[in-house]
């Protein structure tokens, strides 16, 4: 089991305004010295980023990395409807603008830039890729939402008449879904922890956002051909939210000649949040021995440069507004029928869909 020095990690909380004048809720774990790289949080469907994916934020920078996350619009603590997607492309501008601005800050503009995944958040990841394909070295993917099972598509007039109905009802909450924290998370006390979490989304998917996560879906499997960056996917065997032939398809099927797949077996979906305390260890030992051989002496990564204090578009990045730093702590990081719920979209839901 590798593991690391103990290392001061220092947690940030600001918020910003995305370019639809929405406040957004960002956050940050730094380690100590000078990071090995930078490490850009995409969170799945109804979660969010300083509870949920705290533990990630504190491990990844206990092992030498800065690591960034915002919570999309209409989730955790960023304002807007709750879990209303009205556009899934919003996420994603929201996320590469905020993550730009983050490179473009002095001391962090050399830095290697990769992309974390989990679930929906691996869509938002590769959409994120496909928006721009040499700005970032690579992603972790933690049981990716970027295909839809054949056995469980729609057909194509379900979708027809639900989308008739997404402009006229399109905040209702009206598919209904299994639970998902009780199908995702093995550990009965952390699943337990997850259920308290009130930043947590628990209530049915609205139409729009359902109609939005299944239509990026079945787009993005039929160009994962077009993903060309390094990639590490993980995938639970054992997993009832989304299924591991996705994984396996995208690694398949993406033109990276850096790719690696890794599934574990008996695991479920929360590979890092809601396995006994060996497994996540085992997952997070993986997660850093992949980082750390692309960013260690002689990775040869290169990072495309900003000029100016301009971004990638000609912009000047945003300025985070009300930063605190709120914490500050030492950690000894030491890695050591598929249905459709909260962080995915593959099985179940789509059933459900089909009925309506």
């Amino acid at each position: 089991m590798l593991k690391h020095r103990k290392m001061i990690v220092t947690y940030q909380e600001s918020y910003i305004r995305n370019s639809r004048g929405v406040q957004q809720f960002t956050c940050r774990w730094m380690p100590f010295s000078s990071p090995k790289a930078l490490v850009f949080l995409c969170h799945g469907y109804g979660t969010e980023c300083s509870g949920f994916m705290r533990e990630i934020g504190i491990r990844l920078a206990g092992a030498g990395y800065a690591v960034f996350g915002i919570d999309y619009e209409g989730h955790g603590r960023s304002l807007g409807a709750r879990c209303y997607i009205k556009k899934f492309e919003y996420i994603v501008k929201d996320c590469h603008d905020y993550f730009k601005s983050v490179c473009a800050e002095e001391e962090l503009r050399d830095k290697g830039r990769f992309l974390y995944g989990e679930s929906m958040g691996g869509a938002v990841s590769l959409l994120i890729h496909k928006k721009n394909p040499t700005f970032y070295n690579g992603a972790i993917l933690v049981a990716p939402m970027c295909k839809i099972s054949e056995k469980v598509k729609p057909h194509p007039v379900v979708i027809n008449i639900l989308t008739s109905f997404e402009e006229i009802i399109p905040k209702w909450k009206i598919v209904p879904t299994k639970d998902v924290i009780d199908s995702a998370f093995k550990d009965p006390v952390k699943r337990e922890m997850i259920r308290n979490n009130k930043l947590i989304y628990q209530d049915k998917p609205r139409l729009k956002t359902a109609l939005e996560m299944l239509r990026t879906s079945m787009s993005l499997e039929h160009t994962l051909h077009e993903v060309t960056f390094p990639f590490f996917v993980l995938h639970g065997e054992a997993d009832t939210v989304t299924d591991p032939e996705i994984s396996k398809a995208l690694y398949e099927r993406a033109s990276s000649k850096d790719k690696t797949i890794k599934l574990y077996p008996g695991m479920w979906h929360g590979l890092t949040s809601g396995e006994p305390e060996e497994n996540v260890a085992l997952v997070f030992a993986d997660i850093i021995t992949w980082l750390d051989k692309r960013t260690g002496e002689g990775s040869a990564i290169k990072v495309q440069p900003f000029e100016d204090g301009l971004d990638m578009l000609g912009t000047k990045p945003a300025s985070p507004t009300n930063v605190n730093v709120i914490e500050r702590f030492t950690t000894s990081a030491s890695p050591a029928k598929k249905g459709t719920y909260l962080c995915g979209l593959n099985g179940r839901r789509l059933l459900h869909l089909s009925a309506m």
